[in-house]
């Protein structure tokens, strides 16, 4: 059981991080590009729907936390691409996903204060860590509070699906370059790929360029729509459904 979710696991995120950077290649709010994207949120949620199981295995709770949120920053962002310039939203769904933000949030920046100050057990992760991705979510939880009673559109709606999609890819791609013992060199080690090239070439640089990549994109894109004038006069393209890493 345990074999095969981690099987799983390993092709769901594989494939999330390839379909992103290929929504990424093609024209925004393209067909292909909402294909591409489509591929990367059903992705997401299988990687993160086996590390569930795999972390109370393992009794690994930073996994766990790192499951859920991704699972809740790529969904959230599917639903706001689909969700075309509109009055607020205040369905079931919509107060589920503030309120699961809220607790994960909340549970995240309790559990890294619990190490800092010594009453819980650290694990691999860096505490500050645990800030970091607490503070995230309880701003994307004031986030959903915001569109459940203002509503979203134009360049905010846009910015809320960029920066929840590269997020969710910056969590995969952080988990996958900079695992423990080089994840990628030994998934190629079990393809049967030839080491000897790759280790040359897959250098901790390498893996931490990797690793950030998303954060990049996310930076680029959002000082693109929120600054300047390229969505300004765009309707057609800010209203287009796309669930992808990037506008549409």
């Amino acid at each position: 059981m345990r074999t095969s979710l981690l099987v799983l696991h390993i092709c769901g995120g594989v494939v999330g991080l390839l379909s992103a950077a290929v929504a990424m290649s093609f024209r925004k709010g393209s067909a292909l590009h909402r294909k591409a994207g489509d591929v990367f949120v059903l992705s997401m949620m299988v990687m993160g729907a086996c590390v569930f199981p795999l972390a109370l295995m393992k009794h690994d709770i930073g996994n766990l936390f790192g499951g859920f949120l991704t699972m809740y920053l790529v969904g959230t962002a599917w639903l706001t691409a689909r969700r075309r310039d509109s009055e607020p939203h205040r369905s079931l769904f919509d107060w589920g996903g503030f309120l699961f933000a809220l607790a994960i949030g909340s549970l995240i920046v309790l559990h890294g204060w619990q190490e800092a100050t010594g009453r819980l057990a650290g694990d691999s992760a860096p505490i500050l860590m645990s800030f970091f991705m607490g503070s995230v979510m309880l701003l994307a939880a004031a986030g959903d509070l915001r569109v459940m009673f203002r509503g979203t559109s134009g360049r905010q709606r846009i910015s809320r699906h960029l920066w929840r999609m590269c997020f969710g890819w910056f969590i995969a791609s952080g988990s996958f370059f900079l695992g423990p013992n080089n994840r990628p060199l030994r998934l190629l080690r079990t393809a049967g790929l030839r080491q000897s090239i790759f280790q040359t070439v897959l250098r901790q640089e390498v893996l931490l360029f990797f690793a950030v990549l998303p954060l990049l994109f996310l930076i680029f894109w959002t000082i693109r729509v929120r600054f300047m004038s390229a969505y300004k006069s765009q309707p057609a393209v800010t209203t287009a459904p796309a669930p992808s890493m990037a506008m549409d």
